[in-house]
């Protein structure tokens, strides 16, 4: 891209802002959840009707697939947008805040897609520039229901050579971008454990054999773990969020449940950590004479940048929204992302925007996943801009 074009981008994107933010407000207001996004499919189609698309709907998930064709033959650049909400109350106050009763968009969601049409128009003003495909991915399913596989099952990947997403955070000052090279986001996994003794009278103890206080010893045990047997500079994070057990105060239940999340960076740790879990579980039981059974529910792998991808990243940044609006992140984020299935297959990377409203500190900031989660969505404008110049530097083989 030329300094000019790349000037030109931030100006088109400020030009169709006005409808992305009705879009995304329109999506914001009947959130969906899963694969199955009827509603949402219609709204991005309709949004898109009209442009030089050739478009593709899902065949087992509600998904939309565009290409624009440039004017001369070239690589295919991939641009994702996921689509989906969270299943969750939301208490923003907005007057366009969700009409769907324990549904909302507290990740996002709503504003990538609109953003990834608002990119979509302004490339179709620009088709004659483009030396190849951009791929415009709108995907389902991404909060924990595996869509981008879906659609790479159903060959969204083909002929992609570069791939590139954005995600909102109202963690990071509005309107900068930021990124890493290697892994960005973390692999998530859930564990249940259930830790079997003998049920029997609360006032007789040692007549039954209680599993609470060896599920205790389990829960802090793993944190243990984690801190003396994980490399802290390849983390782990093991929690357990849940626990079950009992029916009344003066019965020793027969068994005990644990529910809780694993989260690494790399495979190599995801696979100590798995192991290590189950050993510290089932040894803790053994040693009370009891059973401890893990179940381990597989989710999404870590995201890993590629360097290549990020410097073009980088560079866009710097020319499209100026060179100060670009930051390095220093860490992994520990939250996960099912982009990461896409970046296993080929180049690319993935890029946090930042959204935080004018008024808020970024620090404290009621971040995704948050009942309160809102965005300056001023800052759409720049999102727009990069996913564009992405597309267009992507097709000039600079990667």
């Amino acid at each position: 891209m030329t300094v000019g074009t790349a000037n030109d981008l931030l100006e088109s994107a400020r030009g169709v802002l006005t409808d992305v933010v009705a879009l995304r407000r329109d999506l914001h207001r009947h959130p969906e959840l899963g694969l199955q996004l009827p509603r949402t499919q219609s709204a991005v189609l309709d949004a898109l009707d009209g442009l030089p698309l050739t478009i593709t709907r899902g065949d087992t998930v509600t998904s939309v697939v565009a290409d624009l064709e440039g004017g001369a033959s070239g690589p295919v650049v991939l641009l994702r947008a996921d689509m989906d909400a969270l299943p969750m109350p939301e208490d923003t106050g907005l007057d366009f805040a969700s009409e769907v009763s324990g549904a909302m968009h507290a990740c996002g969601h709503d504003a990538h897609t609109a953003m990834l049409v608002g990119a979509a128009r302004v490339l179709g003003d620009r088709r004659d520039e483009l030396t190849g495909t951009v791929r415009f991915m709108f995907q389902p399913g991404e909060e924990g229901f595996h869509g981008a596989r879906s659609m790479i099952e159903e060959d969204v990947l083909r002929e992609v050579e570069l791939a590139f997403a954005l995600h909102v955070t109202p963690n990071l000052p509005s309107g900068l971008v930021g990124t890493r090279s290697g892994p960005i986001m973390a692999s998530a996994d859930v564990l249940d454990i259930r830790v079997t003794g003998r049920g029997g009278h609360a006032s007789l103890p040692h007549l039954a054999n209680d599993p609470i206080p060896v599920a205790a010893e389990i829960v802090t045990a793993l944190q243990t773990f984690v801190t003396r047997r994980i490399n802290p500079f390849d983390p782990a994070v093991v929690t357990i969020t849940k626990i079950r057990a009992g029916t009344t105060n003066n019965v020793i239940p027969e068994h005990v449940d644990l529910t809780g999340t694993l989260r690494a960076v790399s495979d190599a740790t995801r696979t100590q950590a798995l192991t290590g879990i189950e050993r510290v579980a089932t040894g803790i039981a053994a040693a009370h004479d009891m059973l401890a059974e893990v179940t381990v529910t597989r989710g999404y792998p870590p995201t890993v940048n590629h360097p290549g991808p990020v410097e073009l990243l980088a560079q866009v940044v710097r020319d499209t929204l100026g060179a100060r609006r670009y930051v390095e992140m220093p860490a992994p984020l520990m939250g996960a992302e099912d982009f990461s299935y896409v970046l296993q297959q080929c180049p690319g990377a993935i890029a946090f925007l930042g959204v935080c409203p004018p008024e808020v500190d970024a620090a404290t900031a009621p971040a995704c996943h948050s009942n309160r989660m809102m965005i300056d969505e001023a800052a759409m404008a720049a999102g727009v801009a990069t996913y564009a110049g992405l597309a267009l530097a992507g097709l000039t083989g600079t990667a």
